[in-house]
């Protein structure tokens, strides 16, 4: 799960609200309409106690905690314990007394004298204890509240559910600003029940599940509205051609860097490339000066998965072109086409569409399967809704994956995935797969004898004990590393995930997020203290080299000519700038580097003919950059101005819109 779909979970699943209820509450944890867990609230004579957990491809949180409320519905003590979503132990405590607020958590240990209410967030809390800032929110004057440890929250009503009839459930929705970049939406209904529903996620009782599209048909309206005043006060549409001048024009083609160039752009489309004396502007259009900055090819991220805010966040950060490995076939299909009107920030979308088998292990998709027939027929469904290629998943039976392979080429898509548990990265590729997702995958190949589960936690503990083992210059890993490169087979490495999970710290920060955390909203910045595995005793060193062990990796199969597009699997932006850097520490150069993240991203994907190089005829997708990063990787984090098919954006303007401060600033 990447970082911004966690922080997005803990903010939209965590909102079941106390209030007028019976003694003990049960609700159903849905995955993709699927039932994967339960929480459940009892009221217990001075305190409430609540228990979630839920199961997601064998990961996921359980958490047992009790609290107090005052008169005003704030926290005034808390406990806390159980695991988090990557299973790594936690406990936290909390409590308020004579005006004077104390916690404790593995992450944070702070006190805070107050001069009035404020609502602490607990950091791993369970889902009702956000339902519980709802009602207080509800209470307090005009509808805010300081959050402890830091941030502010506030709370709008959007309106009720088709009010009135007997079948109505008398649900009306607001939205908690303060939680994410965006309005967080919460159901409350008339008798004090909350209900909280996604298109991934979901938290509600039983007998309100076949509300649950009419719920998000409501709630994506209330969202698309925010989304489209966004757009429209982000986006510069020129009026006339655009002259960017005095730049250093990046070229991924022979990795040059040609200062003095200048672009002429007319609508969507760049119409001249030249040295800043040949080209001169017409007397309407708009100049731009760079100043030196470098100016290159608009970024790919090629592994995404889009929810609220992920377009926002590409947009601020110069991604311009993304890959949508997995989603639901319905919300995401009407943002991708919002994407594309320019009613929605976010950047061109090519589409995988993932397909799994059934069981304990399936992933979040409606696409399962257990007959090649029923395979067969998802394939053509996503080469009908316009998907460019398969994301086989890690339960699909090993047999049916060739009759996979073989029907997405014969419609023209490409055929990708998690290597299936049952099966060795080198027989998947031998059974049509054009590419491989995680370079986990690869690390498992070399342990298929004795691994061959990886539908759990096993694909990560696996690799974090034997990693190091595996270094290129064994034989098997040598002759399969040859081997990939003969079979043109694509990797999508994801290392910033590997990293992250490997740091040894579950209460460390995300590593590669440093700089941008103290700029994020506060309660975004607490979820990113979270997601490495717990180390167990006495492997202390192979976890600590397993990461360094996967950087030679990587660079052993760049230098076998092996082709390597970047993308995240995490928190959009931010973490594809990481994982670029990634690749530099690992020994790839940086132009070449950069040549990943543009020309080599658009000539997999197919796309070479219209993006990834700044060239006449070409879209006018491009970023400034106030620095150079293909001397040093590090000023990819300085993105200055994006421009998606001549279409302007002011990178720090998008990022104070979703509430992220200016770079410099706290």
């Amino acid at each position: 799960m990447s970082v911004t779909i966690r922080v997005t979970v803990l903010a939209c699943l965590a909102l079941a609200a106390t209030g007028a209820r019976a003694a003990t509450r049960q609700d159903q944890i849905l995955i993709m309409g699927n039932p994967q867990g339960s929480q459940t609230v009892a009221a217990q004579a001075a305190a409430t106690r609540a228990e979630f957990s839920f199961n997601d491809r064998g990961r996921g949180d359980h958490i047992v905690a009790t609290w107090k409320l005052d008169a005003a519905g704030v926290l005034t003590e808390y406990q806390g314990s159980g695991n988090d979503y990557m299973k790594a132990a936690v406990t936290e405590t909390f409590r308020l007394a004579g005006g004077h607020a104390s916690w404790h958590n593995r992450a944070e240990h702070g006190d805070k004298a107050l001069s009035g209410a404020a609502f602490y967030v607990p950091m791993n809390g369970p889902p009702e204890l956000f339902g519980v800032l709802a009602r207080a929110l509800l209470k307090a004057p005009g509808h805010r509240l300081p959050l402890l440890p830091a941030g502010e929250a506030s709370l709008e009503t959007v309106g009720p559910l088709a009010p009135g009839g007997e079948a109505d459930p008398g649900l009306t929705l607001y939205e908690i600003t303060g939680l994410d970049f965006a309005p967080t939406p919460v159901w409350l209904t008339r008798d004090g029940g909350t209900v909280i529903v996604s298109d991934w996620y979901s938290v509600l009782p039983a007998t309100l599940a076949p509300h649950v599209p009419q719920l998000l048909a409501a709630q994506q309206h209330a969202s698309e509205a925010w989304s489209a005043r966004v757009a429209r006060e982000q986006t510069r549409v020129p009026a006339h051609d655009v002259l960017i001048r005095a730049a250093r024009l990046f070229d991924p083609r022979d990795l040059s860097v040609t200062p003095g160039t200048s672009v002429l752009v007319r609508g969507a489309r760049i119409v001249r490339v030249a040295p800043d004396a040949a080209l001169e502007a017409s007397a309407d259009a708009e100049v731009i000066d760079a100043h030196g900055r470098l100016l290159m090819p608009g970024l790919w991220d090629n592994h995404q998965h889009f929810a609220d805010n992920a377009g926002a966040l590409d947009i601020a950060t110069g991604v311009t072109s993304a890959r949508d490995m997995a989603n639901d076939t319905d919300e995401f299909l009407e943002r991708v086409a919002r994407f594309d009107a320019g009613t929605e920030l976010g950047p061109r979308v090519f589409k995988a569409g993932i397909i799994d088998g059934t069981g304990p292990f399936a992933g979040p998709t409606k696409m399962r399967i257990d007959t090649p027939a029923q395979a067969i027929k998802d394939v053509d469904w996503y080469a009908d809704h316009g998907y460019g290629q398969i994301k086989i998943y890690s339960s699909v039976p090993p047999p049916i994956v060739p009759l996979i392979a073989a029907e997405a080429h014969a419609r023209g898509l490409r055929v990708s995935g998690h290597v299936p548990a049952n099966m060795s990265a080198r027989q998947f590729v031998d059974a049509g797969a054009d590419e491989i997702q995680h370079l986990n995958f690869i690390v498992l190949n070399f342990l298929f004898d004795t691994v061959k589960e990886t539908r759990n936690m096993n694909r990560f503990t696996a690799v974090a004990e034997h990693a190091r083992e595996l270094g290129p210059d064994q034989p098997q890993v040598h002759e399969f590393i040859e081997y990939l490169a003969r079979h043109h087979t694509v990797l999508d490495p994801t290392m910033n995930v590997f990293e992250a999970m490997f740091c040894g710290d579950p209460a460390a920060l995300t590593p590669g997020l440093e700089r941008i955390a103290p700029r994020l909203p506060a309660q975004v910045r607490r979820g990113l203290l979270s997601g490495a595995l717990t180390v167990p005793k006495g492997q202390e060193a192979q976890y600590r080299e397993a990461f360094p062990a996967m950087l030679r990796l990587l660079k052993a199969l760049h230098e076998a000519g092996v082709t390597i597009i970047p993308g995240t699997d995490s928190m959009p932006g931010y973490s594809l700038h990481h994982e670029l850097e990634l690749y530099v520490r690992a020994g790839i150069p940086a132009p070449e580097v950069l040549r990943m993240a543009t020309l080599t991203s658009a000539h997999v994907i197919g796309v070479d003919g219209e993006r990834g190089v700044i060239a006449a005829g070409k879209l006018a997708d491009m970023i400034l950059v106030d620095g150079d990063p293909s001397v040093s990787i590090a000023d990819i984090n300085k993105v200055d101005l994006v421009m998606k098919g001549g279409r302007v954006y002011d990178a720090a303007r998008v990022e104070q819109a979703l509430g992220i401060s200016a770079r410099g600033g706290g």
